[in-house]
């Protein structure tokens, strides 16, 4: 089965009315930590917002013997020098999603925290790589592929847009992804799961007075692309199977 993994409720109730199941007694009604079944083979459950927030609810809601593996969704910022045609509303599959501020400022300069001796998580500074075999399936359902920049701060400002872009080579930033992959790391190797994360640009980094949004169309798109990405990667699970693939509706 396949777990998503979405931050905040908004992001929840678009993938919600994708999967038919949005009523007017349960929209915005679960809480956090709450697994939900959306359709055959999928399960969603809402993390909250943040680095500490997304690493409990997988730690809590991850069963090894239940899922195979996680695909984190939702909006994301765009960091300036992504690539050619990528705007408000591009779907962005993360090879791979990195920590992106942890660790010191000093005198000269950021000092990630691999760099001070505790690498991060099981992936260090190289980043949790998008599985394979589902890269392969979701790579059809995006508009480009590149590294997705994990923050506890949001870029508001130019000067740490370009930092964390220059830093990093991110195309997106956003504040959980690198943390679900975190927790997953953590698990036994023959037990590790597979992991993906997918973000839909809802607004341009920088400075907050000249920032682009377009949210309702992000949060539109983050519906679909989950739809379409969790029958996707169902398909890859079940491809071994007497069944066939299937459709997950």
């Amino acid at each position: 089965m396949l777990l998503l993994a979405v931050a905040a409720p908004g992001e929840a109730d678009a993938i919600r009315k994708e999967f038919g199941k949005i009523t007017p007694d349960n929209t915005n009604s679960a809480d956090c930590w709450e697994i939900e079944p959306l359709a055959a083979g999928v399960e969603m459950v809402v993390t909250g917002v943040g680095k500490s927030q997304a690493a409990g609810a997988i730690g809590w809601a991850f069963d090894p013997d239940r899922h195979a593996g996680v695909l984190n969704i939702g909006i994301g910022g765009l960091l300036p020098g992504g690539p050619a045609g990528v705007d408000l509303g591009s779907v962005v599959l993360a090879s791979r999603s990195i920590f992106a501020d942890e660790g010191g400022q000093t005198p000269g300069g950021f000092q990630s925290i691999d760099a001070m001796g505790f690498p991060a998580a099981g992936f260090g500074e190289a980043g949790m790589p998008c599985e394979p075999a589902w890269r392969d399936a979701l790579l059809f359902i995006s508009d480009c592929s590149g590294w997705a920049a994990t923050v506890s701060t949001c870029s508001g400002t130019d000067a740490r847009a370009r930092a964390i872009a220059d830093r990093t080579g991110a195309i997106v930033e956003n504040m959980e992804g690198a943390a679900v992959a975190a927790a997953l790391s953590r698990l036994p190797i023959a037990a590790r799961p597979g992991f993906a994360e997918i973000r839909i640009i809802s607004n341009i980094t920088g400075d907050r007075d000249k920032q682009r949004w377009d949210l309702p169309r992000a949060l539109k798109r983050v519906g679909q692309v989950a739809h379409e990405s969790a029958d996707a990667i169902v398909r890859v699970l079940r491809s071994g199977s007497a069944d066939g693939p299937g459709n997950i509706e």
